[in-house]
């Protein structure tokens, strides 16, 4: 059984039911999740030995999130306990023209708040075959981010592929901030994911005649951002996520992938959100599990954009659905019929 571990902070999320307001909502669905914890929710679904690293408060709040990982068979036994709060995170859903809007309360949780000496990762990456964080956990603080720069240096010590989502956001840092931090981080990155503005915001490099308000994608743009980064930093593989943004309820979806020599483009999905966070983080997982199982790269891509069409189908953040789920529609049964 292949192995994975990621970093990163989970979260409690605070969500107005249905599609309500946070001005006219009386009440919030409780619900946790995280950009790499996502990741490891999906990739302990698919069957892997997945292990998430991260810190949380010892009262009952911290232990609820432990329990929601475990739920779906991820390995907790590396988080350390510590700190005084857990992030939160209040999500208002979106729909036609109207966007979806995130509210964070995660200052000083404890993650951001963690020392280096709160993870062993040399035992931590023992018998590990893959590493993943996102360019959200070294954004938090600056403590987050050497506890993410001494775990990249530790993988790539150890032989662990390595793999990053940049995960560009503009209310945790600055894009001079984030092109200092993440340029020290690249070094050690086998594969870099990134959707239409993360090579823009944080690396200065942008999608030529790509406009994502008019839902207006140039293929052969994003194919120039991916041999860019590569002549950059050295990557093995880029993958960008499409998105099509008609509205904040129908969006159409695919990605491509660079290995330095070939482009590949997926089928692409017109998709009805049920709720989109989380999209990018099970597109990251099934590539991840494509590459680590070795498929062919076509069919990893079509394996990932087929994960994370399912996911904006599901409320919550993590994608809860199984391998042969995602195998069906990446096979092309689009047709959504009951299932008897």
């Amino acid at each position: 059984m292949k192995k994975v571990v990621t970093l990163g902070e989970i979260m409690l999320r605070l969500s107005t039911p249905g599609y309500e307001r946070f001005v006219q909502s009386d009440s919030f669905d409780v619900n946790y999740g995280g950009g790499e914890a996502n990741v490891c929710v999906s990739l302990a679904n698919y069957g892997l030995d997945a292990k998430f690293v991260t810190k949380v408060p010892k009262h009952e709040i911290g232990q609820s999130a432990i329990n929601a990982l475990r739920r779906y068979g991820v390995d907790t036994s590396y988080i350390a306990r510590g700190g005084d709060r857990l992030g939160i995170y209040f999500l208002e859903t979106g729909a036609s023209q109207r966007p979806s809007k995130v509210i964070y309360d995660r200052a000083h949780a404890a993650i951001a708040e963690a020392d280096v000496s709160d993870f062993n990762w040399k035992e931590i990456f023992n018998g590990v075959d893959w590493f993943h964080f996102t360019g959200i956990t070294p954004a938090l603080s600056d403590k987050a981010a050497a506890i993410t720069l001494e775990a990249c240096k530790a993988a790539k010590e150890m032989g662990v592929t390595v793999s990053v989502d940049l995960n560009f956001r503009k209310k945790l840092w600055t894009p001079a901030k984030a092109n200092e931090v993440m340029s020290g981080l690249m070094q050690y990155v086998d594969v870099c994911i990134g959707n239409e503005e993360d090579a823009e915001m944080v690396f200065g490099i942008k999608a030529a005649h790509t406009d994502i308000t008019k839902g207006e994608i140039n293929h052969t743009a994003y194919e120039e951002v991916a041999k860019q980064l590569i002549e950059r930093f050295g990557f093995k593989y880029v993958a960008s996520t499409l998105r099509e943004s008609y509205s904040a309820s129908d969006n159409g979806w695919s990605a491509l992938l660079y290995d330095g020599e070939k482009s590949y483009l997926s089928r692409k999905y017109d998709v009805r959100i049920v709720d989109r966070v989380g999209g990018g983080d099970s597109f990251a997982s099934g590539l991840i599990y494509g590459l680590i199982t070795e498929m062919p790269l076509q069919e990893a891509l079509e394996f990932a954009v087929a994960a994370s069409a399912l996911k904006h189908t599901i409320p919550g953040d993590f994608n809860l659905v199984a391998k042969d789920e995602v195998e069906t529609l990446a096979k092309g049964d689009a047709s959504g019929r009951v299932q008897r």
